[in-house]
């Protein structure tokens, strides 16, 4: 039964993240008012989520997830962010934090993302037992829009990134939820071409392990049907390459490069807008071609200052 620890001096905000994550009757919550007494709690109760405010006295949220990360690194951290706390996400996001949900969305977007996270840390635990051998890896694929092949391929990248011996555990989780997100637009978004709405319940289904309806029919009909995604895969001791590409219309990516530092603006943009801060924030260079159907993300282990370039 997972354990989570849920972080916040308010205490009504505590209750209303714990009657949230509460819904999965299998879930386990926890709480502490500060960063300092959830330090204590997570050498006791040893936690497979922590989710955590931002601003708290004592200890804030980034200072709460360096500790986290290290000394224990496979604690994913999640954030809670408020209105005004929109820059200090992004530094935690760079300094390991696994994902974010703004306060406002809480109840449309908090289990979801859980789920998403303690996916990811589950699957990069069953992975920790391979060896690193290999030097580097390079992998191309050609997937139908079928979406079992993304948590596939996540793992594929997890697996990899392990044997080649490309960073730790926090870039292991961070490339994995970046590439997730990636395939995840580029399916919804772009191959199949759902709306904003279609796509939320889309994402819902997904980290339920369902099909949503809309989803189901898009993927038996021939206008989509034919489309593929292409996923390729460059991996060194020094850095990560990951490009997706899809079939559909695309998108102007200069109106998104014009924003891309402004996670405000993304959060109020829909579960695209998130994923693209996620995405920006866990790489060090993002990039898209001209007809906004593909992007290229980089990793590089040893430069943590991110880059977003337009092509």
């Amino acid at each position: 039964m997972p354990i989570i620890l849920v972080v916040d001096d308010s205490e009504t905000d505590r209750k209303l993240i714990g009657g949230l994550l509460k819904c999965k009757l299998d879930w386990i919550v926890q709480y502490a008012s500060d960063g300092a007494e959830a330090t204590k709690l997570v050498e006791q109760i040893f936690p497979d989520v922590v989710v955590t405010d931002l601003q708290m006295p004592v200890m804030n949220g980034i200072e709460l997830c360096a500790e986290v990360k290290r000394e224990h690194p496979h604690v994913p951290v999640l954030l809670t962010t408020g209105v005004g706390s929109e820059a200090l996400a992004v530094d935690a996001l760079k300094a390991g934090a696994a994902s974010y949900v703004p306060k406002n969305s809480l109840a449309s977007s908090l289990v979801e993302t859980v789920e998403q996270v303690l996916a990811v840390s589950g699957r990069q635990r069953i992975n920790d037992c391979l060896l690193t051998q290999s030097m580097e890896s390079r992998h191309s694929f050609e997937l139908e829009n079928d979406q079992n092949l993304i948590l596939a391929m996540v793992d594929f990248l997890t697996k990899e990134m392990a044997a080649v011996g490309v960073g730790g555990n926090a870039e292991q989780r961070q490339a994995s939820i970046a590439l997730e997100e990636a395939m995840l637009n580029a399916m919804f978004h772009g191959n199949l071409e759902l709306n904003s709405s279609q796509v939320q319940e889309a994402r819902r289904s997904f980290h339920d392990g369902q099909i949503s309806k809309d989803v189901e029919k898009r993927v038996s009909n021939s206008t989509f049907s034919s489309r593929r995604l292409f996923v390729t895969l460059e991996l060194s001791k020094e850095k990560v390459k990951m490009k997706v590409r899809d079939q559909g219309r695309g998108f102007d990516a200069k109106c998104q490069f014009e924003n891309a530092g402004n996670l405000e603006q993304f959060s109020g943009s829909g579960e695209s807008g998130r994923g693209l801060t996620l995405i920006k924030s866990f790489s060090d260079k993002v990039q898209f071609d001209q007809a906004g159907n593909t992007i290229l993300m980089t990793l590089n282990i040893e430069t943590p200052e991110a880059e977003v370039v337009a092509n």
